[in-house]
């Protein structure tokens, strides 16, 4: 590995947008704008992220050494052009405006124009306006630009710790295409395959979600939740299953994608709600596990990394992992774009300073804060609090009580889970508990299922098949009779669930989880992320104490300082 490569900053500047540095193969900082501007799933130029992100790694602006962005079709220009145009696709898309005609017809337009490839002209006037933007944050380094998926590749691959991998990328679109196929040699990456925006198996599922009354983008995880729900439909009776094709290292589609959600809305209007989850994500596993197949049957190598927001679908990568070709699987943490930043310094990293990458070993790549910060955040809000030498024990303590914990420790997660520094807690063997919690604080739909934590020594007894562990809940997996009963509040109907496993890596989680194995003989919580229901995850200390006092958790530790109610 190069040992004098500099500073590379990574910037996505569309849906969940974000920033990223890199150095020497390693991801230094990382952070998406919502987290610091409260706005979910933010879009647009993320300053703040730059800022932050320099911040974090101890980085002056004029230190960067190049720029990677990715992305470049003329939808993504024509954001950059006038900013507004964004804005008000984000307000539709997350229902904060009415639907009208002409509401949908931006809709429509929007996916005609994400069809259309970028060229030499976007590229150059996306630059210019790119560079307008990096030059208010101070830097002036020269821009690279990274394919949408290359990007989303060099997550999988760099990251996965993989001497030899076979890469898949599926998500809706970008660069007009929604997926491709690689092939990984460390250190060098190289493309076999792409799939055409037309046949995109991830606006599919974007169709499917906003047709049941979803926001796409958002609440695809509804509709994977939904279809256990439903009486299952054979393949055979299954018409969703013809509209598609697995040609080797692609798949094909009937449709385009205006005719294809007319086709799904005409579906729909004749079968149940979840026949028709079940339905949609039947089709799915179907063409991916297909083509996970070809393409290890084309590279030999049984080692799979996948990326892009079809593999944020946790029951698909379960069976992706039971494929008897797939000998070993990774995916990216944050797979969907907002981790398009890391993917384009990864790859600008891996293409100027031929830096390899290395297994990813958490993703605490955001703000810190100091005890002093924590301290003053309870002074403002009038707090009651103690310092505990081993805050964990208060904690185990109040868990085996039944009662729910907001857990802030170290740095704050990069991507969509809570991982144990921004989480809400409760034990994992209660349903009515379980149902408290969501209540109270998260409001999902009744039939999303929460997620557990779970020690590493333990998770053989819950878990079935297990083999290693899978630190950043992205893959689901079924359990055992004992995690049936151990997991009943974090666990879906089918007895699936999606668990981060926390070995001796974890810090302070680890000695938290340890103690409540003493308490209840299993070493599992209940894991979701510290936030009201619409908001981003906490980042700051003020933020977490926010959270307490509005909802009705029963105690909050910050570092090391405790707050009962």
């Amino acid at each position: 590995m190069s040992t004098t490569s500099p500073y590379i900053l990574g910037i996505w500047d569309g849906h969940d947008a974000g920033a990223a540095i890199l150095r020497d193969g390693h991801i230094v900082a990382a952070v998406n704008e919502e987290r610091l501007t409260r706005r979910k799933l933010d879009v647009g130029f993320p300053r703040q992220s730059v800022a932050c992100c320099l911040d974090v790694a101890g980085v002056r602006a004029d230190n960067i050494a190049g720029v990677a962005l990715s992305t470049w079709d003329v939808a993504k220009t024509l954001t950059r052009i006038a900013p507004g145009l964004r804005n008000q696709y984000y307000a539709l898309r997350r229902r904060r405006t009415p639907p009208t005609m002409f509401s949908r017809l931006k809709k429509y337009s929007k996916y005609l124009l994400t069809l259309v490839p970028g060229g030499a002209a976007t590229r150059a006037l996306g630059a210019c306006l790119v560079r307008r933007d990096l030059r208010a944050c101070g830097v002036t380094a020269p821009l690279h630009w990274i394919a949408h998926h290359e990007a989303h590749a060099a997550t999988a691959a760099l990251c996965s710790g993989f001497a030899d991998a076979t890469v898949l990328t599926l998500d809706g679109i970008g660069d007009s295409i929604s997926g491709s196929v690689s092939v990984w040699r460390a250190p060098r990456l190289e493309h076999l395959a792409d799939m055409r925006g037309h046949d995109s198996l991830g606006i599919f599922f974007e169709h499917v979600t906003n047709l049941m009354n979803m926001r796409e983008l958002e609440d695809e995880g509804k509709v994977m939740a939904l279809a256990n729900y439903a009486l299952p439909v054979p393949d055979a009776q299954n018409p969703m299953l013809t509209w598609f094709t697995c040609d080797e290292l692609t798949v094909r589609c009937r449709f385009g994608p205006l005719r294809l959600h007319h086709a799904l809305a005409q579906l729909l209007y004749q079968v149940p709600s979840e026949q028709f989850a079940f339905m949609a994500q039947r089709t799915l596993e179907v063409f991916v596990t297909q083509l996970v197949r070809n393409a290890v049957a084309r590279t030999g190598i049984p080692a799979v990394c996948l990326a892009g927001g079809v593999a944020s679908n946790v029951k698909v990568n379960m069976l992706v992992r039971e494929l008897d070709c797939v000998r070993d699987l990774f995916v990216f943490p944050h797979m969907g774009d907002g981790g398009l930043a890391v993917g384009a310094a990864l790859a600008l990293g891996n293409r100027l300073y031929q830096c390899p990458g290395a297994a990813l070993d958490d993703v605490f790549l955001g703000p810190d804060c100091a005890e002093e910060t924590m301290a003053a955040a309870l002074a403002a809000a009038h707090c009651v609090y103690e310092r505990a030498e081993a805050p964990w024990e208060t904690a185990a303590d109040a868990l085996a009580r039944g009662e729910t914990v907001l857990w802030f420790d170290g740095r704050m997660e990069f991507g969509p889970r809570a991982l144990g520094h921004r989480s809400i807690l409760t034990r994992a063997d209660d349903p009515a508990l379980r149902d408290r919690l969501n209540l109270q604080l998260k409001q999902r739909v009744w039939y999303q299922p929460f997620c557990p934590s779970i020690l590493a020594v333990d998770a053989p007894r819950l878990l079935e098949n297990y083999r290693s562990p899978n630190r950043f809940m992205t893959e689901a997996y079924r359990t055992t009779t004992e995690g049936r009963h151990a997991l009943a509040a974090a666990i879906s109907i089918d007895g699936t669930c999606r668990p981060q496993i926390v070995d001796e890596r974890g810090g302070a989680y680890a000695k938290l989880l340890q103690a409540v194995r003493a308490r209840l003989g299993v070493g599992a919580v209940l894991n979701t992320s510290m936030n009201i229901h619409g908001d981003p995850m906490v980042n700051t200390p003020a933020e977490a104490v926010d959270v307490f006092l509005r909802s009705g958790a029963d105690l909050l530790v910050l570092g090391p300082f405790v707050v009962h109610r």
